[in-house]
This record gives structure tokens, C-alpha cells and sequence, in this order.
């Protein structure tokens, strides 16, 4: 992190990507005394691994401990910018619950129940009963093991997204879609301009809020941000019926041994989401094939689906630092390009925009991110 102050002399912040970290970002620094927000977006906000997360902001599987409360202090600040925000969010309360068929992953379940209650996450274990309390139209089969990760949500990313920028616009910010970067023009090793194929946009400050693409934009400035790839499937449906009424997520075991589990989420317009695997799984396969197995796998748990058609979406390639933790601050050698790049970005989104913007314009380095540095790369 650069010792650099930037309070007294940062007036112009562009931020290079205006999907839910980019948005979020703008939202913040937007609200600052003196500052000029431009936020460029080369596609359609959120359009990006955004518009095809799963949306689940939770810690249930971050790991390490230090990660872990990294995400459960970003959860807890949801409710905080829900409420500044003064909007419609797209927030679906209610938390998380998922249970076990077989003996091996109950084991499992129920050890990491009690591993993140250690940790003071509010999850506990219930029984079928109170799993059928809270969903009746669920048909979960056997139950060995269940739990309800109380604080957990979902966000409906493009309504939470559009929200940020009207705020942020109001307050002055002002964003450029269809707008791709081509270079920087860089002045005594720092950034002074961001250029697009029409203009350039003078800066003091630079925020990489690229996703996939960071990694591509920091070479141009000769930084390297390592990232593997990371493809995922999120499949859509047409609306339907209210079929889970009380907690925002579900989690369900494979209905067979050649299937991964699954997960599934309902939005406002009563269309769903449903994936399968982990959230940090490989899957390319975006056919129809696949979007109509997956459908058919969830009403084996919710036959209250009925008769919806499941839409097949593109493969969404996730952001996804080498080491997989997040990378954020400035970067040594271009003390003023900042890097936000991470996986979970929709759950770390509120402590990210919050937490940058004290360190982008009051030049104070926040003691969270000193794990997440992108000097670890070299």
C-alpha cells in the first residue's frame, strides 16, 4: 500500500468497470466532498460476472478464519447500505438452508455448522420438521442433516447495481457505458489519463473494477494481476409461482450419484435461478440440455416449479484472483492505480466500496485488506 496521502489533492476518480463493485465504488466515492466520479463500462452495467453471479452473499464457505469474517463483516453491512440507499435493492432476506442424504456429507454438515458457530456466524442446525415450517412445498426426501444460515441473502444484481448509479449520478458522478479502455497515458510513473477510442479522461486516481478483464487493463500499465479461469452456468426460468416463501436460498443434494448438489434462488418477478456444484466450480456446458436437467432436478425438491421453461445462459467467466482471495489497494509500482478485484464480489460488495474509498481519498490503509495486497503477486 502507497504511504501517498491523496485527501488533500485527489479530485478526479475513474473507475474502469461499472458492474457491482465498480457500482458500489461509485456509490461511495460519490459521496464525498470535491470528488469527480466517472465511471467507464465497456459493455452494459452489470452485463458482466455480475449479471451472471448466483448472488448468495454469505461466509458459509470462505475459508480461512481471516476470510471468513472478511465476508461476515460485509454481510452485516448490507443491511446498513440497504438502508442508505433508500430504495428497492433487490435484497431477498430469509438465509440459507440446505440439508444432507448421505451419511459422509451430514458428517460434513454438521462439523462446519459448528466450526462457523465458533466463529459467531449465526447458523444452526434443524430438523425436517422445521425445514417444512419454513418451505411446505419442499419434498426433500431423506434428511440426515440440515442447516439455516440466519443472516444470509440473495441480491438481484441489476436492480441493486442501477440503484448505485442513479445515487451515484445524482451526487455527480457521471457514467460512460459502451466505453472500453484502450490505454493510460502515464506521466512520472503514475496515471494522469484513461483513454477510450474517443477521449481521454484525466484522473489523479484509477480504479480497476474490471473483473476478467483487470488482468489484461494492469498489464497495460505494466502491473500483473494473475487470475485463473473460472467459467460457471447460473441457468434462468420463466416466471412462476411463489415457491419458497421464507428463506432466500436453498441448497440440495445431488438426486443422484452422477449430479453435483444444487442451488436455487427466487427473484421478485418469480423467474428463478438454479446451479449446481460449488460456487467456485468449473461448468461450461450452457445448452438447453443442461438448463432443462437442471429445471428437472429442482422440482424433484419443489414440484410447485410446474410447467416454467428454463432458459439457457452464456457462460459467465467469474473473477477469480490466482490464489483465489481478493485483490485490493494501490499498486506499488503505479501509486495511483487501485485494484478491486475479487471472487464473491457480491458479498464483499458493501465493505469494498466502503473500505476503498476511505483508503482511495483519506490515503489511510485500511488493516483488513493488508492480506489482500496486490504486491503478494510480485
Amino acid at each position: 500500500m502507497s504511504n501517498r496521502s491523496y485527501s488533500s489533492q485527489t479530485k478526479n476518480v475513474v473507475i474502469v468497470g461499472a458492474g457491482i463493485i465498480g457500482a458500489t465504488l461509485g456509490y461511495h466515492l460519490s459521496r464525498r466532498a470535491g470528488m469527480t466520479v466517472t465511471l467507464l463500462e465497456r459493455d452494459l452495467p452489470g452485463a458482466g460476472a455480475s449479471g451472471h453471479s448466483f448472488a448468495w452473499v454469505n461466509g458459509f464457505g470462505k475459508d480461512p478464519r481471516e476470510y471468513h469474517t472478511l465476508n461476515r463483516r460485509s454481510l452485516d453491512m448490507w443491511y446498513r447500505l440497504a438502508h442508505q440507499l433508500d430504495a428497492d435493492v433487490g435484497i431477498r432476506y430469509g438465509g440459507e438452508m440446505r440439508w444432507e442424504n448421505d451419511p459422509r456429507r451430514a458428517t460434513q454438515l454438521r462439523q462446519r455448522v459448528r466450526q462457523i458457530q465458533t466463529w459467531g456466524y449465526p447458523c444452526r442446525l434443524i430438523t425436517r420438521a422445521e425445514m417444512l415450517a419454513l418451505e411446505p412445498h419442499l419434498h426433500p426426501g431423506d434428511v440426515l442433516a440440515a442447516s439455516l444460515s440466519e443472516a444470509d441473502i440473495h441480491v438481484e444484481t441489476d436492480t441493486f447495481i442501477h440503484v448505485c448509479l442513479q445515487r451515484a449520478c445524482e451526487a455527480g458522478a457521471v457514467v460512460h457505458s459502451q466505453t472500453a479502455v484502450t490505454g493510460f497515458v502515464v506521466r512520472d510513473g503514475s496515471i494522469a489519463a484513461v483513454k477510450t477510442a474517443d477521449a481521454e479522461f484525466p484522473c489523479d486516481v484509477v480504479v480497476l473494477a474490471s473483473g476478467v478483464q483487470t488482468t489484461e487493463l494492469a498489464s497495460l500499465a505494466q502491473v500483473q494481476i494473475p487470475q485463473q479461469q473460472s467459467p460457471g452456468i447460473v441457468i434462468k426460468t420463466t416466471p412462476g409461482v411463489e415457491v419458497l416463501h421464507n428463506v432466500a436460498v436453498i441448497h440440495a443434494p445431488a438426486t443422484d450419484e452422477k449430479h453435483q448438489h444444487l442451488h436455487l434462488r427466487q427473484l421478485s418477478d418469480g423467474s428463478l435461478r438454479i446451479g449446481q456444484g460449488t460456487q467456485e466450480g468449473i461448468n461450461r456446458d450452457d445448452s438447453q440440455q443442461h438448463a432443462d436437467a437442471l429445471l428437472d432436478r429442482a422440482r424433484t425438491y419443489l414440484p410447485r416449479i410446474g410447467d416454467v421453461q428454463a432458459i439457457p445462459t452464456p457462460v459467465g467467466y467469474r473473477p477469480m484472483p490466482l490464489d483465489g482471495f481478493p485483490v485490493l489497494g494501490f499498486t506499488e509500482t503505479v501509486p495511483n492505480l487501485y485494484i478491486a478485484l475479487m471472487h464473491s464480489g457480491v458479498t464483499l460488495a458493501p465493505l469494498v466500496g466502503e473500505m476503498a474509498t476511505l483508503e482511495i481519498v483519506d490515503g489511510v490503509p485500511v488493516d483488513w485488506f493488508a492480506p489482500y495486497r496486490p504486491e503478494r503477486f510480485g
